[in-house]
Order: structure tokens, then C-alpha cells, then sequence
């Protein structure tokens, strides 16, 4: 698609026969509001009365983009296919986009659509000039578990906040885990696993250790055994491979091909589905690890990257308050870096009133209205728009499959009318393309001989293992929970054999290790909103 064609409006006449000839008066005043003046984005035509107008069209500047917004709606209502007709038209205008594939059918972005019937139908209806086109695409997949080009972080990059959640440690335990990477920090101890991670808080429990956290309030017996037995489980869930090296570079997301057009960075996820506090949460990380290093840009003419934020609710599920404040500022501030945020789940109850107040730009598909509850979500959700000549509360319970209630941030910054709109069918292949035709795409990328192969260098735990000759301690007790730890996380007292950690940590040549690493490679650790890092 060019931007020509991206910018123009539909000819008025080209869909089938609406209503008689001139738009009445209060659908004339919905479609000026969409009529602006520089690049935009062509989400459809206006409905009214029932009937498609593509005289009508319903746009998106892109000047707003980074103002991000909201695509709700029930399950089958169409937000797969609204996310790729937004991508690939970013994509057409310049600007690189960032898709979670949740459900494994959105890779069909990288090739051409195949026409048919109701492709043909749907063109004519709202007026759209359809033709076939791909994005160019990089599939990534987290920890290699899929077909995409594998995406790793260390642990001290991801940071305490993020790795509590996924542990889900409660507030206190949570803490406590930031004084452990607190102390790594400052002594230069390299945190690139979960069993650098175990090693360090091990140590800080023991006779050697305790005295290290003192001054800032230590580090009980009870909370490490909480945190090393999260840490555990975590491991036996497959979940290590997602902590390691190479550690992928988000600035990798913002690339243009070589004819000027976005690439889509699309992040396979059905292969940890069964995870999914883990997914959310490392998408947490790829945003703020994009607000980290990103300069101050302003408002742009456009985006410097769109990021999707697939099944934006289990990202808020349990969350703490501080986890919610974290999220709440990142989104303020991001939009001045250039980078817009679209939130993608069912209804916006989903998403805290504090992130939703900061989505300027909203496409609401059907919503169920079932049980009393449906019908207290709808209502909740009709409040949230602008005054309206619609009937939001029937309207929205109506719409059919690939129709959205939209309202946008018109180019001066003002909300645009609320507008019933038929969505454009998207370009591209909609469904998967074939896994071999996916593996042939990932193994000819660039970016595939950078990242694919894991690498375990020498780093915390592998040093104190090569630093400790002294024999094994005698077999500990392990503690017993605190009140506060997580049910399920065990409350036997149970005689365990030390293993080599415990040897390393308990000896002293651990102990003069690590008072001794208070080097520069710890003092360059700056951490952001999230407690996310990187060693610079």
C-alpha cells in the first residue's frame, strides 16, 4: 500500500447504494471530524442507519500515534485483524511496529492476502482500492520456544519489580528481593541467570553473608527460602531459558527496511501460553527497556514505533501498587521518546483508570451483554466516550465482525466525534503462513546468527564455583515460610544436602570475593521506573 493511497479518501459512490445520496446531518458532522489534513491511517467508512458509507472515511493521524490507544472487544469480534490492518499501514508509512502473536495467526503480515469474495465485498462496501502486500518481518519468539529468532534477558537487566511479579512474591518478599539486587549492584556481581540470582541470595542468608545487608535492613532467613524456592519452581516450569545471553537489544524494533518501510517485529507466544504472567511481564520489560534508553524526541511527525500490548488484562491481574504506578508513568512518559502503546484485551474495565485515562485513541469492537455483569461492564463502558448522537449501549452489543465503535485525537489534540465504522479488510495474508516458510524467514534474518545461539559465560556463579576448594558445611534446615509467603510455597522442615552453591557461598573465599567487587562495571548500573537495567 503507498501513502498515496493510505491518505486518499474514498471515492464517494464506489460501495453499494447508502441511504438516499447526501449524509444526513449529524453523520456529515461525525465525518468532518475525520477529515484531517496530513498522513493518516484509513480505519473504514462511517456507518449510519445501518448502512456503509464510503463517502464517510474514518481515519487515524499518525501524528497522534504516540498518544496510544485502546482496541477492545470480545473474543471473535475482530481485534486480530484490526491490529494487522494498523500494522501494515504503519508499516506502509514509515514506521516499525512491534505485534505479540498470541494466538500464532498473525505471522500472515509478511505476505501478500489472497482475494476472495468476501475480501471483494468488504473492499467495496467502505471503498477501499484492495491490493495484496506483505511487511517486511522479523519473527522473535521468547527463549527460542518457537520458530522466531529467540529473545533473552539477564536478570539484572530485567530488574527486581518485574521478576517479583512473575515469582508473584508478595510486597515484602519483593523488597527483599531489591536489596538482593541492590547489593549485586554495588559489589559488580553479574546477575545473567537465575542461578547467579540463587548464588548471591544464598550467600547474603549466610554466616558470612548476613552482616553485608545489615545497615539497610538485611535479609531474613524465611524470605530467601520464600524467594529460592519461587525461584526453583520457576526453573521447573521451563522458564530459565528465558534468562541469558545474548541479551536482545530493543533498539532492534525501531529498523526500516532499505524502500523505507517499518518493519513488523511480530513475538511468537502459544508456545508459553501456559504462562502467561511470564509473557506479560517480559513485554512489560520490552517497553521499558525501550524507555530506558531512548532519548527525548517530542512529538514527531510520526512515530518512532507503535508497540501492541496483546492481553493487556493479565499484565494488571494481581498486580501491586507500586507494579500499577510503574505502568502509569512509563505509558505518561514514553510518548515523548517517540513511541506509542496500544493496550489490546476485552473490555477497557480490564485496564486500571489511570492507564486508560492516557489512551487517547479507541477502537471498540462488540461487546457481550449475557449476565448482570456483561451489562455492568457495557454500561462502564459507554461512560468512557464522548458524548455520542448513537445509542452506545445497543450499538455496541450489535456490531458484527470487523465493525468497532471508534474514537480517535484529531491533529490539533481534540477527541474526535464517536463514529460506527466497517473496517478495511487487511492486505496481508490473514492467518498463519506455512512453519517452514516461517523457519526459512528466521534462519535468513540478520538478526538470527546474532541471537540464536544461547551463550554461558563466566559470570557470578560460574567464578565462586571456580574460587571454592573448601569442603562442604554441614546439612542445613531450611527455614520455615514467613506469614507472608505465597501458599503453595511448602512449610516442612526438611533436611536437605548442601549443594554446590551452598558450598561456594559458605566459604570465605566467596566472602572476600564479594566484598572486593565494588568496581565500575557496578557503579554504571542505573535503573529505571521498573527497575529495569543494563550494564553500560
Amino acid at each position: 500500500m503507498s501513502e498515496s493511497q493510505s491518505n486518499a479518501a474514498p471515492p464517494p459512490g464506489s460501495g453499494p447504494p447508502a441511504g438516499d445520496g447526501a449524509l444526513p446531518a449529524p453523520a456529515r458532522e461525525i465525518g468532518a471530524g475525520y477529515a484531517f489534513t496530513g498522513p493518516a491511517l484509513d480505519l473504514g467508512a462511517l456507518v449510519w442507519d445501518g448502512a456503509c458509507r464510503p463517502d464517510a472515511p474514518v481515519r487515524l493521524p499518525l501524528t497522534v500515534l504516540n498518544r496510544h490507544g485502546l482496541v477492545a472487544g470480545a473474543t471473535g469480534t475482530g481485534k486480530t485483524k484490526t491490529l494487522q490492518l494498523i500494522a501494515e499501514q504503519l508499516s506502509a508509512q514509515g514506521v516499525p511496529v512491534f505485534l505479540a502473536d498470541v494466538k500464532g495467526d498473525l505471522s500472515g503480515i509478511s505476505a501478500p492476502g489472497e482475494p476472495g469474495e468476501r475480501v471483494r465485498a468488504r473492499a467495496a462496501e467502505v471503498g477501499q482500492a484492495w491490493e495484496p502486500g506483505g511487511c517486511p518481518t522479523e519473527f522473535y519468539a521468547l527463549g527460542g520456544l518457537g520458530h522466531g529468532v529467540p529473545l533473552r534477558a539477564t536478570v539484572t537487566s530485567f530488574g527486581p519489580v518485574l521478576l517479583a511479579k512473575v515469582l508473584r512474591l508478595n510486597r515484602t518478599q519483593e523488597q527483599s528481593l531489591g536489596l538482593v539486587f541492590h547489593y549485586a549492584d554495588g559489589k559488580g556481581l553479574e546477575l545473567v541467570d537465575l542461578k547467579d540470582l540463587r548464588a548471591v541470595v544464598a550467600f547474603l542468608v549466610s554466616e558470612e553473608g548476613k552482616g553485608e545487608l545489615t545497615s539497610i535492613g538485611g535479609l531474613s532467613s524465611a524470605t530467601a527460602g520464600v524467594i529460592l524456592r519461587a525461584l526453583t519452581a520457576f526453573e521447573q516450569q521451563g522458564a530459565g531459558v528465558f534468562f541469558g545471553e545474548p541479551e536482545f537489544d530493543t533498539g532492534e524494533f525501531l529498523r526500516v527496511s532499505a524502500e523505507g518501510l517499518g518493519t513488523v517485529s511480530l513475538l511468537e507466544l502459544p508456545a508459553v501460553q501456559d504462562r502467561p504472567q511470564l509473557f506479560s511481564t517480559f513485554l512489560m520489560w520490552l517497553l521499558a527497556d525501550l524507555y530506558h534508553d531512548l532519548p527525548e524526541v517530542g512529538d514527531l511527525d510520526r512515530p518512532k514505533l507503535v508497540f501492541f500490548f496483546d492481553e493487556a488484562h493479565l499484565l494488571f491481574t494481581g498486580a501491586s501498587t507500586a507494579f500499577l504506578e510503574a505502568i502509569t508513568q512509563t505509558v505518561r512518559l514514553i510518548r515523548s521518546k517517540g513511541v506509542g502503546v496500544f493496550f489490546v484485551t476485552q473490555t477497557p474495565k480490564d485496564v486500571p483508570a489511570e492507564v486508560l485515562g492516557q489512551l487517547g485513541n479507541r477502537v471498540q469492537h462488540a461487546l457481550r451483554a449475557f449476565t448482570p455483569e456483561d451489562q455492568k461492564a457495557l454500561r462502564a463502558t459507554v461512560r468512557t466516550f464522548p458524548r455520542s448522537p448513537y445509542d452506545l449501549e445497543e450499538l455496541l452489543t450489535s456490531l458484527g465482525t470487523g465493525e468497532a465503535v471508534v474514537t480517535v485525537l484529531g491533529e490539533s489534540g481534540a477527541p474526535t466525534p464517536v463514529a460506527a465504522t466497517r473496517l478495511r479488510a487487511p492486505e496481508s495474508l490473514m492467518g498463519p503462513v506455512p512453519a517452514d516458510a516461517l523457519d526459512a524467514a528466521v534462519r535468513g534474518s540478520a538478526l538470527y546468527g546474532r541471537y540464536a545461539q544461547a551463550v554461558d559465560r563466566e559470570s557470578a556463579y560460574e567464578k565462586l564455583n571456580a574460587r571454592a576448594p573448601t569442603p562442604a558445611p554441614e546439612p542445613v534446615r531450611e527455614p520455615a515460610p514467613a506469614p507472608d509467603a505465597p501458599a503453595g510455597t511448602g512449610t516442612g522442615r526438611e533436611r536437605a544436602e548442601p549443594s554446590l552453591v551452598d558450598q561456594v557461598v559458605g566459604s570465605g573465599v566467596f566472602t572476600s570475593l564479594t566484598r572486593s567487587l565494588g568496581t565500575q562495571l557496578g557503579r554504571e548500573i542505573s535503573r529505571s521506573l521498573f527497575g529495569t537495567a543494563r550494564r553500560r
